[in-house]
């Protein structure tokens, strides 16, 4: 599985829009995604205090592999990016994820089981 971090207002506009859609593939032409050794240390470089948040786990088997891709990015670690709206179907889960009060982020028990 896969990750994507997602504001929930977002989330909750794609379930009803029927596709999730975010500013970063109008700027950046993907979406960022995440494998699971890579979501907290995402988390605490970009979502320090933001507690509307959700962890989406996504399928990659589901994504259309003409526009998914791993890629180098921060430190030329590969991270997962999708070059297109990511499908409602692709995404077997989702998961409050707030921050904590320390601003830091934990990973939902929910996924260890």
């Amino acid at each position: 599985m896969i990750y994507h971090i997602a504001h929930l207002s977002d989330w909750e506009a794609a379930v009803v829009g029927g596709e999730y859609v975010v500013a970063s593939l109008a700027n950046e032409g993907f979406i960022h995604l995440s494998t699971r050794q890579q979501v907290l240390r995402t988390a605490g470089r970009y979502y320090v205090g933001v507690v509307d948040l959700v962890l989406l786990e996504v399928n990659p088997d589901l994504l259309d592999p003409a526009l998914f891709r791993f890629e180098p990015s921060t430190n030329d670690e590969l991270f997962p990016h999708l070059y297109g709206p990511l499908p409602l179907a692709a995404v077997v889960s989702t998961n409050l994820f707030p921050a904590q009060p320390d601003g830091s982020f934990v990973w939902p028990a929910a996924l260890d089981s």
